[in-house]
């Protein structure tokens, strides 16, 4: 088992937590933080015990986003590193990369992933979450691409997903100003699913979702993931192509003739996963 310490795992059932769990620092992202949260989610991943993931914070707001002090920023201009302009930048563009692989394995995950937002959730806070599959919020949360306010083009995933959830005008809105947006907007645009007044109302209701979506065939589930991850991606066609193929080669499973008897015999199935 992976050791954590700016993150918690915590396990209940066939629902799995990934709690951001360094409310002094206000949740900040520091070089740690980003390597703890490939891990969980890949942990998430492999473990087919689990079928779905929570994904919220302790402390008085979900993130503060980037640690400006303990981040590869910090390197750009050190003044001891005697390697070339070309050199550092190329070290620095690999860093980059690094950082991004450590959010997409949270879309990469087969197990849906619910965001739990309270608070602010602030710059690459907002890359996490839209990497997560659905998102829900406190009344008092606000979401915003700070980046922007800081001389910084968001590069860890936000400009590539975002328009995707909201649509092409309030994507730009959101990026271009760097202004935080309120619960309110941010639900009027899609940004998250549904709103609450408090915190324990909020995780109550995500672990509700996360309990539906658990109680489901895990096979079917995850394939319903993949595919329009898919689709997301390609045309029409491909997409019908693709979920075919999924179906012709996955369907004959025991969690199928377990619907199916347990339609007949009128009662709720319970899926095993095989």
């Amino acid at each position: 088992m992976t050791e954590y310490t700016v993150i918690r795992l915590e396990r209940n059932e066939h629902i799995a937590e990934v709690i951001l769990n360094n409310p002094e620092r206000l949740n900040a992202m520091g070089a740690n933080f980003f390597t703890e949260i490939r891990q969980a989610f890949e942990e998430i991943d492999a473990d087919d015990n689990i079928r779905t993931a929570i994904l919220w914070a302790e402390g008085r707001m979900f993130t503060a986003g980037l640690d400006l002090k303990n981040s590869i920023l910090g390197t750009l201009n050190n003044a001891q590193d005697k390697a070339s302009l070309g050199f550092r930048n190329e070290q620095f563009y690999r860093d980059i990369r690094q950082i991004q692989d450590c959010f997409t394995a949270v879309e990469r995950c087969r197990k849906p992933v619910i965001a739990a937002v309270h608070g602010h959730c602030i710059g690459g806070g907002v890359d996490l979450t839209t990497a997560c599959d659905i998102r829900l919020c406190t009344a008092d949360a606000t979401f915003a691409i700070h980046e922007t306010k800081v001389a910084i083009v968001a590069d860890l995933g936000t400009l590539q997903r975002l328009t995707g959830i909201v649509g092409k005008g309030f994507a730009r809105e959101m990026a271009f100003t760097g202004k935080r947006i309120p619960a309110a907007r941010a639900l009027q645009f899609g940004l998250v699913n549904d709103v609450y007044e408090t915190k324990d109302a909020l995780l109550d209701a995500a672990r509700a979702m996360a309990a539906e979506i658990a109680a489901n065939s895990p096979l079917v589930v995850q394939g319903v993931k993949q595919v329009l991850q898919f689709s997301e991606e390609h045309s029409i066609q491909d997409g019908l192509e693709y979920v075919a193929q999924w179906n012709a080669a996955r369907i004959q499973t025991a969690d199928l003739l377990e619907a199916m008897t347990a339609f007949l015999e009128k009662r709720t199935p319970t899926f095993t996963g095989n």
